[in-house]
């Protein structure tokens, strides 16, 4: 039995309902094992000496990357930090469960709902301990700012604010679509392996890369949006071009997804079938 094409209407505010009810069944079931988030706390601990040791052995052989400074480097480890605890905590445990549930036939749970069904896949899970990584990439955000050799206006703050949020969009869209080609391909649990290796190369600001592999983490993995644009940002390196160029490659990856999304729930055959 194919899945209907489910297109409900869901408002911000109560959209913004249900994503804090979910939150709060989330929390309160991670919140039986404290212990993990010590666990996550060290790792992210261990994380974060080896990236400051890779940044100090780079700037002991020179005085800037591709015209990146050390603080302005510092900077982008820091968004690539938050960004990391963003995905963990809230994108990525969705679309594996959404993976999960269209291989096993139970995503019927959620099509059933009278919300919007994308916007429940998206939202039923999340992990609160490796939020952590945001914490502690606000706080080495905070040093690097510190180093800057000019300071930071409002105006750059609410820059950084803005693309960061419609960087986290980005990554979103792009793991739905990942976790969507379960309705074609059965085993898609290697994607998270897939992911988490080209995550790594953003890192680094994607300027340094060759312009081939800088064009993939552009518009097909769309790391520089997601974390070098925000950096640029804070830094005082973004122009006018590159913000304009966020915004209608969100609007156009916002779109396909969403057609996306439809199309492949179109193929769906729940346990019922």
């Amino acid at each position: 039995m194919a899945a209907p094409d489910l297109v409900n209407r869901t408002g911000p505010a109560q959209a913004a309902r249900l994503a804090w009810t979910f939150f709060r069944i989330s929390a309160l079931n991670e919140l039986q094992y404290r212990v993990n988030f010590f666990l996550q706390l060290f790792q992210s601990l261990i994380a974060l000496g080896t990236a400051l040791a890779v940044l100090a052995l780079v700037f002991s052989h020179t005085q800037d990357l591709a015209g990146w400074s050390a603080a302005q480097l510092l900077a982008v480890m820091a968004v690539h930090i938050i960004m990391g605890g963003v995905i963990k905590s809230a994108i990525q445990p969705n679309m594996l469960r959404l993976i999960e549930d269209v291989r096993e036939g139970t995503l019927d749970h959620a099509l059933t709902k009278p919300e919007d069904a994308q916007l429940v896949v998206s939202i039923r899970e999340f992990r609160i301990w490796p939020a952590v990584d945001v914490v502690v990439g606000l706080i080495l955000l905070r040093v690097a700012i510190s180093q800057f050799e000019t300071s930071v206006g409002v105006g750059a703050v609410l820059v950084f604010v803005v693309v960061l949020g419609v960087g986290s969009v980005l990554i979103y869209c792009f793991w739905l679509i990942l976790a969507a080609g379960a309705f074609w391909i059965v085993r898609m649990e290697f994607m998270v392996e897939l992911f988490d290796g080209l995550y790594q190369a953003g890192r680094w600001p994607v300027g340094i890369y060759p312009v081939w592999l800088r064009a993939g983490l552009t518009f097909l993995v769309p790391l520089a949006f997601a974390i070098t644009v925000p950096a640029e940002g804070i830094a005082g390196r973004l122009n006018t071009a590159t913000l304009v160029w966020v915004f209608v490659f969100a609007a156009v990856l916002v779109t396909f997804t969403r057609w996306f999304w439809r199309s492949s729930l179109k193929r769906y055959s729940g346990a019922s079938a």
